[in-house]
């Protein structure tokens, strides 16, 4: 795949979370903190999977935690990143994951999910 047409993860705050989970059909979210150890190990992974044409479709937006009160909460609770999919600017689903296989899964469901019809 050509570095150009790489899809790559965005980094945005929760204003422009919002822009984006309404302009974009599928987001799929991390909320992250620069002191969590499962974070920096889940990050490779999180960027493989934005840059894998199977998730072409989706936008892959990184957050930092430490800007969302709720984010930061649960993730204090759980040390371990928050992920957020989003499909037609609604919440699918939400929960801190801790493996790769995890945050696979929930892409896959992300990915399977079939949108409202306008």
């Amino acid at each position: 795949m050509k570095d150009a047409n790489r899809q790559r993860v965005h980094d945005t705050d929760d204003e422009g979370l919002r822009h984006y989970t309404h302009d974009h059909l599928k987001v799929f979210a991390k909320f992250t903190s620069a002191n969590c150890a499962v974070c920096e190990l889940l990050a490779p992974p999180f960027a493989q999977f934005a840059d894998d044409p199977a998730y072409e479709p989706i936008l892959f937006l990184r957050l930092n935690s430490d800007q969302n009160p709720v984010a930061k909460k649960l993730m204090q609770q759980k040390v371990a990143p928050f992920f957020v999919s989003y499909c037609q600017g609604q919440l699918l689903e939400c929960d801190a994951l801790t493996t790769e296989a995890d945050v696979r899964q929930m892409l896959d469901r992300l990915r399977a999910f079939v949108p409202l019809r306008a």
